[in-house]
């Protein structure tokens, strides 16, 4: 592709560089944070950077003096065997969920241990269970059926202590064409409530107040305890809990949350369950943290017209955006689709023409 496409500021950093990599289109990023107190890149989008260095072949990254301005000429995807120290303040997550995006189109397999925090006191970053539960069967549907999350040890916030292995053996020429029109009726609401460092029965808390919540819905409602000791449970104490409502069909939706100093496991439950009913009410066919994963994959698609029924509250500033820099990158438009027509008011589908993406490194191979 020709010419360079120009971002501004630090919006959607980690997603931009994934899609500059898959679309082998050439970006850079200016003006990030340039009228901050303390401008330019953190120390973790710096250690994003070299991760991506890490598992790609050929990425020439170049940062300016001020670490205000960053461009970034991507190689071919050759992920292999790593291990990543994720430095920092954010979780594991935020390291992990954007390899979900280039993990199945490398040449060689995808195996790499992430040493860090195993969960945030912020939502903002996918935890371990969300993308176990929640991110990897959104892949499953796009044909990527073998990727594997192990954790190995926790690590709560602040000191961490954590690790967390991601294994991708599934390597595919082109993600499946989806067709998703139905509001799945969801059958079963599972969960893991987990603590480090603290008595078992924080665990039990959890679970008890997030079942009050959850019992009026009428559907089976299993919550795992995952109690860590020992020196697998990381350096700091922490607790926290990750629901999910899944579909006979295999869509689930879910909702998450972590203990922070002071607060009641119970309060934590309660929340939690809460927002996992809010999300449900709020979704169509996948929650609001998976759009993003699954739009990705059907740009990417074969060139076949892909369909996604979604929520109108789930189209937010941040959707615009990711639609935006999908037309830049990939010179991609999604066709929204009023559910009006059909007497479905709350509703609209997002259909993307696959851009007959094949995995570079087959071609090459």
């Amino acid at each position: 592709m020709a010419g360079v496409v120009v971002f501004e500021g630090a919006r959607h950093f980690r997603l931009r560089l994934v899609l500059s990599v898959l679309a082998g289109q050439q970006i850079k990023i200016t003006k990030i944070r340039s009228d901050d107190m303390n401008p330019g890149l953190r120390d973790h989008e710096v250690s994003f950077l070299r991760l991506l260095e890490a598992v790609t072949n050929g990425s020439n990254i170049e940062i300016s003096y001020t670490g205000t301005t960053v461009s970034f000429k991507p190689g071919m995807i050759i992920g292999g065997q790593l291990t990543h120290n994720c430095t920092g303040k954010k979780p594991i997550g935020y390291f992990l969920e954007p390899m979900l995006y280039l993990a199945p189109f490398s040449k060689k397999k995808f195996s790499i241990i992430f040493k860090g925090l195993t969960s945030s006191d912020t939502t903002q970053d996918a935890g371990l269970e969300a993308i176990k539960w929640g991110l990897i069967p959104v892949m499953e549907k796009f044909g990527v059926r073998e990727v594997e999350l192990h954790i190995l040890k926790r690590g709560s916030p602040p000191l961490g202590g954590g690790e967390v292995h991601l294994l991708c053996n599934s390597l595919i020429l082109q993600p499946l064409t989806v067709h998703a029109l139905e509001t799945p009726k969801m059958s079963a609401i599972r969960g893991v409530a987990y603590c480090t460092r603290v008595s078992p029965s924080v665990v039990n808390r959890i679970i008890e107040a997030a079942r009050k919540v959850l019992k009026p819905t009428g559907v089976e409602v299993n919550i795992t305890a995952d109690v860590w000791r020992g020196e697998n449970s990381g350096k700091s104490p922490g607790f926290g809990v990750t629901l999910v409502a899944e579909s006979k069909r295999g869509w689930r939706i879910f909702a998450e949350g972590t203990g922070v100093a002071g607060s009641l496991p119970e309060d934590l439950g309660e929340k939690v369950a809460y927002e996992l009913l809010e999300e449900l009410t709020k979704s169509a066919v996948l929650g609001r943290n998976q759009l993003k994963l699954a739009l990705a994959l059907m740009v990417i698609g074969k060139e076949d017209v892909g369909r996604l029924k979604i929520h109108k509250a789930q189209i937010d500033e941040l959707f615009v955006w990711f639609l935006r820099d999908i037309k830049n990158i990939f010179g991609t438009e999604a066709f929204l689709k009023d559910g009006a027509e059909e007497g479905e008011d709350n509703y609209m589908t997002v259909a993307i023409k696959g851009n007959g993406f094949t995995s570079a490194s087959k071609k090459r191979a």
